[in-house]
């Protein structure tokens, strides 16, 4: 066959933006998936996943909230999105800014995981059996604050790194507890043996904790049409109460703030807090209303956690 002759592959149908960490990439798995299962007619070989390499994967020596915060996440792979050169974005929507570049919208959410973070020690522990004055390893600044809100006692120190990671630096007695998504466990189909889930009401989690979004272009007719069975209405509703209290907060990485929506039929209960970095004040706070009304609740909820505290709240 002479090189005129050859077949050209196959333009992919849809290409899917993400990051290259094996949670990241498990995400995007599930999201193709999910695009099969919802469209027999898809093949598996029309779906691309293409890594994208973001500033935040690249620093490792230092919390994110030193280098600019959650943007640091997103910023390359939305650059490709808007550019074309991938259909897709799949995200932790725990690492998304509030506010989306001009172009791009939120086209689905994948029904949500497990919301509650875990404690891992090498033996099973809760927060009040942690050694006293012990190391806790966490590159969370809402771990951080609310764990010190607690437990003052204790040292806490920058933690970076994938679950993979994580776990050998516990292994290898670099600190004596450190935290993790219940989340992302459960994606990677892990279960350390020195795991103790923490409850909602003694580690509230991160806004949109356990969520995945699907990113793309407004206006985009056709992609839109294959995320749209995937879109879970619930997870929707509560994600979007919480990502407004944030918003209102002008939360970032950089800001310990935590916020949990859940459902009972139509209505949903609202909890919010925020922590002074070194944990010498926790304020916290709880709104009932309507599921459909959850953006106002959030909204609502982020002005009177704002209107209580001062300019200087977040600084150590």
């Amino acid at each position: 066959m002479t090189p005129s002759q050859q077949v050209k592959p196959e333009k992919p149908v849809l290409g899917i933006g993400t990051r290259g960490s094996p949670l990241a990439l498990a995400q995007a798995h599930e999201t193709r998936d999910r695009l099969l299962r919802a469209h027999p007619g898809l093949r598996e070989d029309q779906i691309a996943i293409r890594v994208i390499k973001t500033t935040g994967d690249q620093i490792q020596d230092r919390a994110l909230a030193e280098a600019g915060g959650k943007g640091l996440f997103t910023k390359e792979i939305e650059d490709a999105l808007l550019s074309g050169e991938i259909d897709l974005a799949v995200h932790s929507m725990k690492d998304m800014p509030t506010a989306l570049p001009a172009g791009l919208m939120m086209g689905a959410y994948l029904p949500r995981e497990d919301v509650r973070d875990v404690l891992l020690a090498i033996e099973p522990m809760n927060l009040a059996e942690i050694p006293q004055a012990a190391t806790v390893g966490t590159a969370s600044l809402r771990r951080k604050a609310f764990l010190l809100a607690r437990r003052p006692d204790l040292k806490v120190v920058t933690f970076r790194g994938n679950v993979q990671t994580r776990l050998r630096k516990l292994a290898a007695g670099d600190v004596a507890a450190t935290f993790l998504a219940m989340a992302g466990l459960n994606r990677l189909k892990i279960a350390p043996p020195g795991m103790r889930v923490l409850q909602t009401d003694e580690m509230l989690p991160a806004v949109a904790q356990g969520a995945i979004g699907i990113e793309c272009r407004q206006g985009d007719a056709r992609v839109m049409a294959y995320l749209k069975p995937l879109d879970d209405a619930a997870t929707r509703m509560r994600v979007e109460a919480e990502r407004a209290l944030l918003a209102v907060l002008d939360g970032s990485c950089r800001t310990p703030i935590a916020a949990l929506a859940e459902l009972d039929g139509v209505g949903m209960r609202l909890r919010g807090a925020i922590a002074r970095p070194d944990g010498s004040e926790l304020i916290e706070i709880e709104r009932r209303g309507n599921a459909r009304d959850g953006v106002s609740m959030g909204q609502d909820a982020g002005a009177e956690l704002k209107s209580r505290i001062g300019p200087d709240f977040f600084k150590e």
